[in-house]
């Protein structure tokens, strides 16, 4: 797996990442969730660097403009339902793609251990096409890594992108290895520890909860 770590150079990226990490911002719902979104167009900005491109004529009103456009059939698929307001940002670049819903939550066996279940999943052909499969959240990497397995039975993608926000050192090593290497991690900054429980440190907090509210455990 190659890895793009957007944090490698100054961009106004590390605003937005400071103010989703900021305790004393993250009341604000609507900030939170519009800054991930933000984050998710940035991140659309950069893979499409990566993307194929062809020719295209296009008329205006005083002749004919040729312009290189994306050909990718693009396929963007979020993990609910933290995933929504990344989802929102990608698609608000690539306003043409079709779309994959998937659910992925921790299952909690006790205190510490958890496992990764995943129930719901909507999703057209993934045949020869390139897949965005967008997650804010890189802790432990069993939640891409699943859904990645999930996906198989939807057709073999050309290209497989992976979007997140924050990730952990240790999930993002967890990825290197179980992933193939062709696909891309596209990612906003990554922090170097979890904690006993799989969280990042510092990380910010339960991502779903900020966009949306506390949920009962389960």
């Amino acid at each position: 797996m190659q890895i793009i770590n957007l944090q490698d150079n100054n961009s106004i990226l590390n605003k937005f990442i400071s103010q989703l990490r900021d305790v004393s911002q993250q009341n604000d719902r609507m900030r939170f969730r519009r800054n991930i979104e933000r984050i998710g167009e940035i991140i659309a900005y950069e893979i499409s660097k990566d993307l194929q491109y062809e020719m295209k004529a296009v008329e205006t009103p005083l002749g004919t403009s040729h312009i290189n456009c994306p050909k990718e059939d693009i396929v963007i698929c979020s993990i609910l339902r933290a995933g929504l307001p990344l989802h929102t940002g990608i698609l608000n670049y690539f306003d043409s793609a079709e779309n994959t819903f998937i659910s992925a939550y921790r299952h909690h066996i006790n205190e510490k251990d958890f496992e990764i279940k995943v129930e719901y999943l909507a999703s057209p052909s993934l045949e020869g096409k390139t897949l965005i499969l967008a997650d804010p959240m890189l802790a432990t990497g069993s939640s891409f890594i699943n859904v990645f397995n999930a996906l198989k039975t939807m057709g073999t993608p050309k290209n497989i992108y992976l979007a997140s926000v924050i990730g952990a050192q240790p999930g993002v090593d967890n990825l290197q290895n179980e992933l193939p290497q062709d696909v891309k991690l596209f990612i906003a900054t990554v922090d170097r520890e979890l904690n006993d429980h799989g969280y990042i440190v510092p990380g910010l907090g339960d991502a779903g909860d900020l966009c949306y509210g506390s949920k009962l455990q389960h």
